[in-house]
């Protein structure tokens, strides 16, 4: 699946996210106050959208009917290529998109946009189109809206599509954070495990040596620092492990036999 919707700096300055001169100084300074109450009286984003009908005079009513709800049309499409192309370019809030259209069909739009996940598309039908709007649905639209166009349809529609989206998002992102999570914590666990079979390999280690230590002092006449160094020294010379050269001291000199499975 695609990368969820991300904000580029050229949208953030779209939205009006960039500080201004006086504002970066105020934040520089710790004044986060003064940043905020610069921008209480600042006017909310306009919500963006793009349109797709291949009917001009439809498109038109459609375009006049969003920006007098406060939209503001970014792109304008007369079939789904356009309507991809101009969604991948702008990243609008939500798209408008008619389901039948040359050179490519709005489902086969739809699906495309919503697989990338750039944006919530609202699907307009005709009422004789109840097979094409379950296709739409199967294809990521978020809601849809018969035609004609009437105002209490199309706005609570773009509202739903545009609230499922972020929820959709947000739990996409609750998952990703929980999946990330859930590798960092095993990735510990695979180190603690590590750690701990390291460990109890040199606890064995060490009780093997000192224990074909003990013999050598007993068995050879060796003193303890001289029966280290004799192990020490056998086993780099050698190149056998002491854990091994252990082993074959207590074998030699030991009263009991090293169980089996101790030699490794």
């Amino acid at each position: 699946m695609a990368a969820r919707k991300k904000t580029t700096e050229s949208e953030d300055e779209m939205n009006g996210v960039v500080l201004t001169d006086e504002e970066i100084k105020a934040a520089a300074e710790g004044d986060i106050e003064a940043v905020a109450k610069s921008r209480e009286n600042e006017a909310p984003r306009k919500r963006t959208v793009v349109v797709a009908e291949d009917e001009s005079v439809n498109r038109m009513d459609l375009v006049a009917m969003l920006e007098d709800n406060g939209y503001e049309v970014v792109g304008e499409a007369a079939n789904g290529e356009e309507a991809v192309e101009l969604t991948r370019k702008y990243r609008p809030d939500v798209v408008c998109m008619d389901v039948k259209m040359p050179r490519m069909d709005g489902i086969a739009a739809a699906g495309i946009i919503c697989d990338e996940n750039i944006a919530p598309v609202v699907m307009l039908t005709a009422f004789s189109q109840s097979d094409l709007v379950k296709k739409a649905t199967g294809a990521g639209a978020m809601a849809y809206v018969t035609k004609p166009y009437e105002e209490s349809k199309l706005m609570p529609a773009l509202e739903v599509a545009m609230g499922r989206f972020a929820e959709i998002n947000d739990l996409l992102d609750n998952v990703e954070r929980s999946e990330n999570k859930l590798r960092e914590t095993e990735e510990q666990l695979r180190k603690a495990e590590e750690k701990l079979k390291k460990t109890e390999e040199t606890l064995e280690e060490r009780k093997l040596v000192d224990r074909a230590k003990g013999l050598l002092m007993d068995k050879a006449d060796f003193s303890e620092q001289g029966a280290f160094r004799w192990i020490q020294k056998t086993s780099m010379d050698q190149r056998i492990p002491k854990k091994r050269l252990a082993l074959a001291i207590i074998a030699k000199y030991g009263d009991t036999k090293p169980e089996p499975g101790d030699e490794r």
